[in-house]
């Protein structure tokens, strides 16, 4: 069983652990070793300070717990590249490897799609580096559909990504 919530800004140093934790798991095969390094907690609670600091209103960050220990993030925002047009961009969803499979990634994601609904989005979409292919499976599993690539102009790695959307947002919502 688990529990979800709204991330507060004191939440930052936990949810840069988890980020760290699955993003270098996930990412081992995909980016070089020095990419994994650079992208390290410290770096991660830059951004997730920044990010909680922020007062944007097309933001929602939220976490899954499990007992009290934190082992899932997402987040939702406005679009930041041109190829997601006018759906909401899911921004991040990460789970620990020993916490997936137990629902919380489709929970969280269906909250994030809820936000985006209850903001007036009709669609959300989110980017997969590519070769990330448990991500794409997922993605898939959940009628997602690929439409499009992009270049994530990150300030340390430029990842090539697939998008993947959800253009009914009910869809993703009601599953």
């Amino acid at each position: 069983m688990f529990d979800v919530r709204r991330a507060q800004l004191s939440d930052a140093q936990t949810i840069a652990r988890v980020h760290v934790d699955v993003w270098s798991e996930t990412m081992r095969e995909l980016a070089s070793p020095s990419v994994i390094a650079a992208l390290n907690e410290e770096h991660r609670l830059r951004y997730w300070t920044r990010k909680l600091s922020e007062a944007e209103p097309h933001q929602l960050v939220q976490m899954a717990e499990v007992k009290g220990e934190v082992v899932g993030i997402g987040a939702i925002g406005q679009p930041s590249d041109p190829v997601f047009g006018s759906r909401a961009e899911i921004k991040n969803l990460y789970i620990l490897s020993s916490f997936q499979r137990q629902g919380i990634g489709k929970r969280l994601l269906k909250d994030l799609a809820l936000h985006a609904k209850t903001i007036g989005y009709g669609a959300v979409a989110l980017g997969v580096v590519k070769g990330n292919e448990p991500a794409c499976r997922f993605y898939e599993a959940l009628h997602a559909r690929k439409i499009g690539e992009f270049r994530d102009p990150g300030p340390i790695w430029r990842s090539d990504n697939i998008v993947y959307a959800w253009d009914d947002i009910d869809q993703l919502i009601e599953q």
